[in-house]
């Protein structure tokens, strides 16, 4: 660590020509890996399925015994 203790403490640098992007604008670079479009309906979807079936097998239970 005694290598690094002249710049350790000091603030984060920031350019003064070139203002920081707001966070609303850098997460809307990232828009573009939501393409995938309907994919959030189909893992609803399946998500779905696979409830109502393990509800059917919890009635198939209650009618066995």
């Amino acid at each position: 660590m005694e290598e690094y203790e002249d710049i350790i403490n000091l603030p984060h640098w920031e350019p003064r020509t070139h203002p920081r992007m707001p966070r609303a604008s850098r997460a809307a670079q990232f828009a573009p890996f939501a393409a995938v479009t309907g994919l959030d309906d189909a893992a609803s979807n399946t998500a779905l399925q696979h409830i109502a079936a393990i509800d059917l097998e919890a009635d198939d239970e209650e009618w066995i015994q």
